[in-house]
């Protein structure tokens, strides 16, 4: 199974526990291949709005495209791994400036992997 989960700093809020599995920082300052990139994520917060998060999404889808064209093996591995166990992308939204989990790249991720892999078990948030 491939979700997502917030990654919070400090403690965690009571009823928010980590979740049990892979948990993958995906955030844009790492190395991951389904990481934004960071131009995009500042854009997208300077630009919170609904048109902020479609340019961002498409920004965002492009570069995941790219980097499966490029180089799908990552991909695969992930896709692999997530038919076995439960694996997590991890990212600080819902924040205050972004509330809305479901404009999170993760989410986006998750679609892209979806269409990609079609009979792995994908949750949305």
């Amino acid at each position: 199974m491939l979700a997502r989960y917030q990654i919070v700093r400090g403690k965690r809020p009571p009823g928010n526990p980590l979740p049990k599995g892979h948990r993958i920082d995906t955030r844009k300052h790492t190395r991951h291949v389904l990481r934004p990139e960071a131009a995009d994520v500042e854009a997208f917060i300077r630009d919170p709005s609904a048109g902020g998060f479609a340019r961002f999404a498409k920004a965002y889808r492009a570069t995941i495209e790219q980097r499966f064209t490029r180089n799908r093996r990552p991909f695969d591995e992930l896709a692999e791994l997530a038919k076995d166990e439960d694996v997590f992308l991890g990212c600080n939204c819902p924040t205050r400036w972004n509330p809305d989990a479901k404009h999170c790249h993760t989410a986006v991720a998750l679609a892209f992997m979806r269409r990609k892999y079609p009979k792995l078990d994908v949750v949305m948030p």
